[in-house]
């Protein structure tokens, strides 16, 4: 049997005229689609009702790109109901009908809306100069110029008429040079009327300085804004365990001081272990940290006398400070004295702001230097790290040892305390 063989391929011819019209018909749909971002822009740029409705408007059906449409859509807007062909037309115009019986002139009027022009929101302008900063020297001199502009201003003045000469500034170490025989001829006269020119003088100064005071409340408020810091991004937050708070002086400096840089925080009064948290700015807490370790004299005592060692950043001093860092939120509205008899009453004075752990940190540590195991621990956990552990976080790293772990406890009596720190 013969093989079959391949059918030849004829050759097919377009139809003439196919592709002007797929062009035609991506001419318009392209047409289309710029028209509707147009519209939509000057929407939202003009605000337009009229064309805000006209955007609105969408095809009833979805119409195949082969299909021409009878009425494109946005026709339809401005032809009455019924009217769904161009035909339409034709045939009102050779029936000799007028165009308003199909179209609807409601929508189509000889008035141009101009929309109301809006003020941006924002004036761009250009970025302010930064000002050359001048040194104290610099800035005496550029006021020392000022000063003799306006007085050079002043003599021109004068000397066109403009505004009339000063008095000259009479005083009895000049009156003679100044007024000249008038002062021989009648001195107590003279000598009057120089006592009113400078008493006048004297008032004029005193009265510009009243007026330039500032009153108690604009003075309150400009010590409060040099004080004030922003807190809004972090807090910074110090904790002090102070050994003896006896001292009534000792407690009013720190109240006082705390008040005055407006800071936050919590004093827990308690036996061998008193707790000072404060909360503020970074400027705030150096001033305080500074009150803290070296202004006060813990071993002073009621008298005035000194007491012992007077190296307040040593262990054995009666302050230390335990830690200090950055948190998120204030968490003490004021700052409040507390005397706490117990440690679990103090503990939850802490625990009613959440901050349980500066209590726990401060007394963990007195606990381990009144069992004399500070030292040890000390030595031993600077033997392991020794160049990974600041001198701040050294009594956390102290909390984690045995000793703590039995006081945590709170359940050892004042026997076993005293055994323990015998």
């Amino acid at each position: 049997m013969k093989a079959a063989r391949r059918p030849k391929r004829q050759l097919s011819f377009y139809e003439p005229g196919k592709f002007i019209k797929l062009a035609q018909r991506m001419r318009t749909k392209q047409q289309l689609e710029l028209l509707q971002q147009s519209v939509a822009q000057a929407v939202k740029r003009t605000g337009i009702a009229s064309a805000a409705k006209l955007s609105t408007i969408q095809p009833k059906r979805v119409v195949d790109e082969s299909e021409v449409p009878t009425l494109e859509w946005w026709d339809a807007y401005i032809l009455k109901d019924g009217v769904t062909a161009y035909s339409a037309l034709d045939d009102a115009a050779e029936e000799g009908l007028p165009t308003s019986v199909i179209l609807n002139k409601a929508w189509i009027t000889n008035l141009v809306e101009h929309p109301i022009k809006l003020k941006p929101p924002r004036e761009l302008s250009k970025p302010p100069e930064i000002p050359l900063l001048l040194t104290k020297k610099e800035r005496k001199k550029v006021r020392r110029q000022n000063r003799q502009e306006a007085q050079k201003e002043r003599q021109e003045k004068v000397r066109l008429g403009l505004m009339p000469p000063p008095e000259p500034k009479v005083r009895l170490a000049n009156l003679m040079r100044v007024l000249g025989s008038d002062a021989v001829q009648d001195p107590s006269k003279v000598e009057a009327y120089v006592r009113a020119q400078m008493e006048s003088r004297k008032r004029a100064h005193e009265a510009a300085n009243a007026a330039r005071k500032l009153t108690k409340e604009q003075a309150r408020y400009k010590r409060i804004k040099k004080i004030k810091e922003d807190t809004s991004q972090a807090v910074h937050v110090s904790v002090y365990r102070v050994k003896d708070f006896s001292n009534p002086s000792h407690r009013f400096k720190v109240e006082t001081n705390a008040n005055q840089l407006l800071m936050t925080g919590l004093v827990a009064l308690h036996t061998d272990c008193n707790v000072v948290v404060v909360e503020g700015g970074p400027r705030q807490q150096r001033k305080f940290e500074r009150l803290m370790l070296h202004r006060i004299k813990w071993h002073e005592t009621k008298r005035g006398r000194d007491e012992g060692n007077q190296n307040a950043n040593s262990a054995e001093s009666g302050c230390q400070l335990v830690w200090k860092g950055t948190v998120g939120q204030r968490a003490f509205d004021k700052v409040q004295f507390r005397a706490c008899p117990t440690e679990l009453f103090a503990r939850e004075q802490f625990r009613k702001r959440d901050v349980e752990h500066y209590w726990d940190l401060c007394y963990s540590g007195a606990i381990l230097e009144a069992t004399g195991q500070y030292a040890f621990e000390k030595e031993r956990i600077n033997s392991a790290y020794p160049m990974a552990v600041p001198g701040f976080e050294l009594e956390y790293l102290i909390c984690k040892g045995n000793v703590l772990s039995l006081f945590r406890q709170r359940t050892l009596d004042a026997y076993e305390f005293s055994r323990l720190k015998g």
